[in-house]
């Protein structure tokens, strides 16, 4: 069973359908053991791609006069699965020095973002049809403002260090999480809380 087949818990729904598309790059089977490390930042990227079209597609079924909860919670289950695949298996291994204060404020970040989705989630849930659209186009608009502003650092601050900073075999479980790797179920970020 792939990544798309399971179910991803969130922390404050019950299990969110995932879909193929949203839940893990489009990479050919196997591509994890011919991944360089040289691609681990185009990788890593590309799923912030793919979290940021799934977003604006709800958003323009949402204006069509559609809300399509499946894909929705199938994109927030794949960005939840992101932040898992930073916070446990990129950030440790390069959190040490020059990369200590830049990793911290990621993980705050993704705090805000963790909030913001599971807002999100019981915008798109709630009692029976009832889902406020205006409610739902800000939280989502929300969301992809906090994506775009830690992107912006992330991606040209910390993504480099995932080609450059990690060990061989820290930088296979990288890869092989990009290729099929799954989140525990009911694991939440560092500050989801706060």
């Amino acid at each position: 069973m792939g990544i798309a087949d399971r179910t991803v818990q969130s922390s404050r729904q019950g299990p969110l359908p995932t879909s193929p598309t949203a839940s893990r790059p489009s990479w050919p089977e196997g591509s994890a053991e011919i991944m360089s490390t040289a691609t681990l930042s185009v990788a890593l990227e590309r799923e912030h791609q793919e979290v940021d079209a799934g977003l604006e597609a709800f958003l323009a079924k949402l204006a069509a006069g559609s809300v399509d909860t499946d894909a929705l919670h199938g994109t927030l289950a794949a960005l939840r699965r992101h932040i898992y695949l930073e916070e446990q298996l990129l950030f440790p291994p390069i959190s040490k020095g020059a990369q200590m204060m830049s990793v911290f404020g990621m993980i705050r970040g993704h705090g805000e973002i963790w909030r913001t989705m599971d807002a999100l989630d019981d915008l798109a849930t709630g009692p029976g049809d009832a889902a406020d659209r205006d409610e739902l186009r800000e939280a989502c608009r929300r969301l992809l403002t906090l994506l775009a502003d830690h992107n912006k650092v992330e991606e040209p601050v910390i993504y480099p260090a995932a080609d450059t900073a990690l060990a061989p075999e820290q930088a296979a479980e990288v890869a092989d999480f990009l290729a099929s790797g799954r989140m525990p179920d009911g694991w939440v970020c560092a500050k989801a809380a706060m």
